[in-house]
């Protein structure tokens, strides 16, 4: 081996953040490695304005599904109120035959024993049967007391007895509802005290 020494060799790091000064140095030149380059501080400006549009963008989406599922919930009960009108709809249309089917018992008159008279009161119970599993019932309305909610007034009778003043005496129609909703009133005859 040669005697020489070797050339030292000196290493002189350029980063910032990995400079280290003497402690036993406090200058001026101390506050000016504590302060970042610009483009440092170019770069956080950027990331904290990228951060705050992340965040609005969070609650525009959030925001977006609330009003999103509002109108959602809001399209089913319209859809199911409009289901139900069209039910109803349908269900008083089916009113009407069976009141053509009671016009047509009600016309045989002396055939009642004939097999067609038989045979069009079984289509009127299997009818009703039918209604009454979809929830339609007959409203009571003979004998009841007047009810304009329930029921429809077409004319009066004169009644002498005091206690059939106000009372149905008659139904022309009969009223059906769908639980407690109104289908059809049912149209009456009221006794009126003359």
């Amino acid at each position: 081996m040669s005697d020489k020494p070797e050339p030292e060799l000196r290493v002189v790091d350029r980063r910032w953040w990995a400079r280290q000064e003497p402690e036993s140095e406090h200058s001026s030149s101390d506050v000016e490695s504590a302060v970042k380059p610009t483009y440092v501080e170019e770069l956080e400006r950027q990331l904290a304005e990228r951060a705050a549009e992340i965040q609005s963008y969070a609650v525009e989406r959030r925001r977006t599904l609330e009003e999103f599922e509002q109108a959602r919930v809001r399209i089913r009960r319209d859809v199911s109120k409009e289901v139900e009108r069209g039910r109803r709809a349908v269900l008083a249309e089916m009113l009407e035959v069976l009141d053509n089917i009671d016009r047509a018992i009600a016309a045989a008159g002396d055939e009642a024993a004939s097999p067609l008279h038989r045979g069009i009161e079984l289509v009127r119970s299997q009818f009703l049967a039918t209604l009454e599993r979809l929830g339609v019932t007959r409203i009571a309305a003979l004998g009841e007391r007047f009810d304009a909610t329930r029921h429809d007034a077409v004319s009066t009778a004169p009644v002498t007895d005091a206690a059939q003043d106000g009372i149905v005496i008659a139904v022309v129609k009969e009223g059906y509802a769908i639980g407690e909703d109104l289908l059809r009133p049912a149209s009456v005859v009221v006794g009126a005290r003359a």
